[in-house]
C-alpha cells in the first residue's frame, strides 16, 4: 500500500494538516505552501517540503517524511537530504523543523544513539499513528492518516464513518474531496477489488466521485460549446476556423458567458470584438 502518496495528497489540498500534529506551529501557518524538491550534488529528493509565504521570508522550513517501512539508515539520509537543502537555501530561511509520520514506534530505525541530540530537540518531532488515540475523536484529517494504519476489519467500517461526518467537521478540503481520499485509501488497501466494488462497500454513490464529476463537467462544457456554435451559425455565418479553435479553448463558465453575450452581437465581427476583448482580460 503505497500510504506516503496519499500522506501527500492530503498535505497538498490541506497544508496546515502538518500544524495539526505539533504542539507548535507557526503564527502563518495557513499561508505556507506544500512541495517536493530536489537537492543538486550530491542528488537528493525531497517529497515532503512545507514552503513559508514569500512574504514571510526568511521563515522557518519543514521537512515532512513519511516512514513505513523499516530502514537502518532512514535518519543517516534524512538529516544529510534536509540538512544540505537548509545550507544550499540558507538565505531563504531562519529555521528548520523535520516531522517524521510513523504507523508505530517498532518501524523507526533501531539505533539512534548518534543522532539523540537530534531527535530529543525541538527541531525534530516525531509522530507515531497508533498513539494518537481513538480515530472516532479525531479532526477528519487526523483521521484519515489513522486510516492508513488500521487492520481492514476495523478500516471499513471507520471509513463509512468518516464519509458520515458532519459537513462542519470536514476542513477546507471540502466534502467532495473527503470522498475522494478515503476511496483512494481504500481502494490501496483492496488492490484487487475495482473502484466500483470499493465505493458500493463504502456506500459511496458514483454521481459523488471525481471521475464521475470530471466526465459530467466535460459534457457540460461539449453541451455549450456546441449550443455557442449552432447559435452563431443560425444567426449570422459560420464562424472562421481562428475563432471556431478559439471557442473550443474556452472553459465551461466563458462559455456560458457567451452564450448569453452573443444574443446581442449583430454580426460575427461582434465575435471577434469579444474574443479580442477576453484575451486582453486574459494578459
Amino acid at each position: 500500500m503505497r500510504r506516503d502518496s496519499i500522506f501527500y495528497q492530503l498535505f497538498q489540498q490541506y497544508p496546515t494538516l502538518l500544524f495539526e500534529l505539533l504542539n507548535e506551529s507557526p503564527a502563518n501557518a495557513t499561508d505556507y505552501t506544500f512541495d517536493s524538491v530536489a537537492v543538486k550534488e550530491p542528488r537528493f529528493e525531497i517529497d515532503g517540503v512545507f514552503l513559508p509565504p514569500e512574504s514571510a521570508l526568511p521563515g522557518i522550513v519543514f521537512f515532512c517524511e513519511v516512514q513505513f517501512q523499516k530502514d537502518e539508515r532512514f535518519y543517516e539520509r534524512l538529516f544529510a537530504e534536509c540538512l544540505l537543502y537548509f545550507y544550499r537555501n540558507r538565505d531563504r530561511f531562519s529555521d528548520w523543523q523535520i516531522v517524521i509520520i510513523y504507523p508505530n514506534r517498532q518501524i523507526e530505525q533501531s539505533d539512534t544513539h548518534p543522532y539523540r541530540s537530534l531527535l530529543e530537540g525541538e527541531q525534530v518531532y516525531r509522530v507515531y499513528l497508533d498513539e494518537l488515540g481513538d480515530i472516532r475523536k479525531l479532526p477528519v484529517p487526523l483521521a484519515l492518516l489513522v486510516l492508513t494504519t488500521i487492520g481492514p476489519e476495523q478500516a471499513d467500517e471507520e471509513a463509512r464513518r468518516l464519509l458520515s461526518r458532519e459537513a462542519a467537521e470536514v476542513p477546507s478540503f471540502s466534502s467532495r474531496t473527503l470522498v475522494d481520499i478515503v476511496s483512494t485509501i481504500m481502494a490501496y488497501r483492496y488492490e484487487n477489488l475495482s473502484r466500483e466494488e470499493i465505493d458500493q462497500m463504502l456506500g459511496i454513490s458514483v454521481k459523488e466521485t471525481r471521475l464521475y464529476r470530471e466526465a459530467k463537467e466535460k459534457g457540460r462544457e461539449e453541451e455549450a460549446r456546441s449550443l455557442v456554435l449552432l447559435l452563431l451559425t443560425h444567426r449570422f455565418e459560420e464562424p472562421s476556423q481562428e475563432a471556431r479553435d478559439r471557442i473550443e479553448s474556452l472553459p465551461i463558465e466563458t462559455l456560458e458567458n457567451l452564450s448569453k453575450a452573443l444574443l446581442d452581437f449583430d454580426g460575427l465581427a461582434d465575435l471577434q470584438a469579444w474574443l479580442e476583448k477576453l484575451k486582453d482580460d486574459d494578459q
